[in-house]
C-alpha cells in the first residue's frame, strides 16, 4: 500500500494548474480516468497525508474540466471521441474503441463518498501544482519512497 499512496502523491503532483498533464502512457485516452490511482485513494479514503480530500477534490475537477470539456471530446451522439482534449486518434493503441474511453469514468469513484465524506465537506485548496505555478508558494520537496 505504501507504493499505491507514493502513486497517487506524484498523480496529484504532475496536475497543472490548467488541469492538464503529462501525455504518457497508453492509456492517455482514458483522459481524466489516467487519475484512477488518485481518485481510489480519494474513495477508500487513503489520500497521502500530505494530500488533503478538498486539495484532491480541486485537482480532480480540473482534470475533469480540460479533458471532458475541450473542443471537439464529443461526437454528435453523445459518445467520446479517441484522444486525450478533443479529437486524437492517433493516441489511441489499435485496441482502443469508442467503449474503451469510459474508463474515463474511473475519476469518478469519489462520487461512492457520502456527502458528508472530507473529500465533499473541505472547503476546495488548490493542489500542488496550482499552488507553485501561479501562486509561488514555498511548498514542500517531493521525497522517494523509503521502504
Amino acid at each position: 500500500r505504501p507504493r499505491w499512496r507514493r502513486a497517487a502523491e506524484i498523480q496529484e503532483r504532475m496536475i497543472a494548474p490548467d488541469g492538464s498533464f503529462p501525455v504518457v502512457g497508453r492509456s492517455i485516452c482514458y483522459r481524466c480516468g489516467a487519475c484512477q490511482t488518485l481518485a481510489q485513494a480519494a474513495l477508500l479514503g487513503a489520500l497521502p497525508a500530505d494530500l488533503a480530500p478538498g486539495q484532491v477534490r480541486s485537482a480532480l475537477s480540473a482534470v475533469i474540466k480540460r479533458t471532458l470539456g475541450s473542443p471537439g471530446s464529443w461526437r454528435e451522439d453523445g459518445f467520446l471521441r479517441i484522444g486525450l482534449a478533443g479529437s486524437q486518434p492517433s493516441l489511441g493503441e489499435s485496441y482502443i474503441t469508442t467503449g474503451s474511453l469510459y474508463l474515463a469514468a474511473c475519476v469518478f469513484l469519489p462520487l461512492g463518498l457520502s456527502p458528508d465524506a472530507p473529500f465533499w465537506a473541505q472547503e476546495e485548496q488548490p493542489w500542488t501544482g496550482l499552488r507553485a505555478w501561479d501562486h509561488g508558494e514555498d511548498i514542500p520537496s517531493d521525497h522517494a519512497l523509503k521502504e
